[in-house]
């Protein structure tokens, strides 16, 4: 009896931590993290319709820092997409990416009612939006 007992407990734990893998996997209520922008020329409230940090050596190592807190869980590290959202890698260099980019990070994405992704105007400075792309042309693959 006590054996039974033993695996029936065994058991019921495997299953419920087998029910949380799907919720740690899941986009799920992810709170964004603050960015230290730090060094970078403030932008003011009117929004810049071009990347005012591009190759700028201080914003692509914020950037880095804050699309590690903020975008790999999703994206991926290195903007390498593991299927849940697209690889950034591929987000076009130059005003085209950054018109895609900011649009899509500004205002974000639902589509039938599920958010595919968060807007983070009201979250991130335009300043860490710029340094994240700034850092994602780094990586960029044709």
């Amino acid at each position: 009896m006590k054996h039974s007992t033993q695996t029936l407990g065994a058991l019921l734990a495997a299953l419920f931590l087998a029910a949380q893998v799907p919720a740690a996997l899941a986009h799920g209520d992810v709170v964004p993290q603050a960015v230290d922008t730090t060094g970078l020329k403030k932008l003011g409230a009117d929004w810049q319709t071009a990347n005012p940090y591009r190759e700028e050596k201080t914003a692509i190592r914020i950037g880095d820092s804050a699309y590690n807190q903020n975008c790999a869980r999703c994206h991926g590290l290195g903007g390498v997409s593991g299927g849940i959202a697209p690889d950034l890698r591929y987000l076009p260099k130059g005003d085209e990416g950054d018109e895609i980019f900011l649009q899509r990070i500004r205002k974000g994405a639902v589509r039938d009612g599920r958010v595919y992704m968060p807007p983070f105007e009201e979250t991130l400075s335009q300043e860490a939006m710029w340094a994240i792309r700034a850092w994602l042309e780094t990586v960029h693959e044709e």
